[in-house]
Order: C-alpha cells, then structure tokens, then sequence
C-alpha cells in the first residue's frame, strides 16, 4: 500500500475510533494487494475508478497516474508517471506512450488528481487528454478513459463523451 493511505482517509466524514481506523486500514492493505496482482480485470470504469479513489483520494499534490492493460482489460500494471504542484502537473505524452509500449499495453486508463477536491476539467486537462489520445492512437493503444480524482468525487472523460 502507497504511505500515507490512512492519512488520504480524510476525506470520509467523520470521526474514527482506533479500531475502525485498524480495520479500515487491513481492508485497504487486502485490497490493494489485489488490485496490484497483475491480471486483475478492469471490465469497467467503477473498477478503475474504486481503485483510483483508494489510492490518490487524499494526495496534496497533483501526480499523473497511468493504468496499462491488457486486451482483455486487465491490469497489466499502474504507475506514478508525473508529480506536480498542487494545482497542476506537467505531462508529456512521448513518456506515456514509451511506457505503455514497455509493458506491451493493449490499452491505458489516464487518471490525475485534483488536490483542491474539484474535478471538473480544466482546458489543460482537456488539451493533454485529446493528444494523448490522438499520440497513443499511433502506436494502435486505446485509452477508454480519462479520470479526475478530488476527495472521494471522480470525473470520467468517457462518461461525459471528451474522448
């Protein structure tokens, strides 16, 4: 689990007790066990999504994260590519598609954060999203989806038709 994954709870409402505090950080050690086994299959966005929130929710600085799978959707493997500021992050798209062709990617899911908590898009992330697209759709890599992580709140390019 990335350090710091107790400390990114802060954005659930409320208090915790210690022993809620001990069972919530097993249950999140267990499942990002399991969602960093290669193979894990993200057959939708609610699952990138989950995993996205899980693990850059509460992060202070703006970081570029990139999931590669596979052609049948699943994770082949996810990394931290860009770290930033905490209002923006600078992205190079010769990066990403050297990566995604390293782990022989079929696909990639992009994902950033948003430390503020806003997710709606700004024009920056709307012009890396579209060159991405069109940079990694050279090499024959789709990118299903986009995703913007603020607190618990996520913006999916997908679902709002920007891809």
């Amino acid at each position: 689990m990335e350090a710091g994954t107790m400390q990114q709870l802060s954005f659930l409402p409320g208090e915790m007790t210690p022993g809620e505090r001990s069972l919530i950080q097993r249950a999140l050690k267990t499942l990002d066990r399991h969602l960093h086994e290669p193979g894990v299959a993200f057959t939708s966005t609610h699952a990138a999504r989950e995993w996205l929130i899980l693990n850059m929710a509460g992060l202070e600085r703006e970081e570029f994260r990139v999931l590669y799978l596979n052609n049948q959707n699943q994770l082949i493997a996810g990394e931290t590519l860009f770290t930033g500021t905490i209002n923006r992050t600078e992205v190079h798209p010769r990066e990403v598609i050297k990566r995604a062709l390293y782990h022989n990617a079929a696909a990639v899911v992009l994902a950033h954060n948003h430390p503020s908590g806003e997710v709606t898009p700004s024009k920056a992330d709307r012009l890396i999203t579209e060159r991405l697209v069109q940079a990694l759709a050279l090499v024959d890599i789709r990118v299903p989806d986009h995703l913007i992580i603020g607190g618990s709140q996520v913006f999916s390019f997908a679902e709002h038709g920007l891809l």
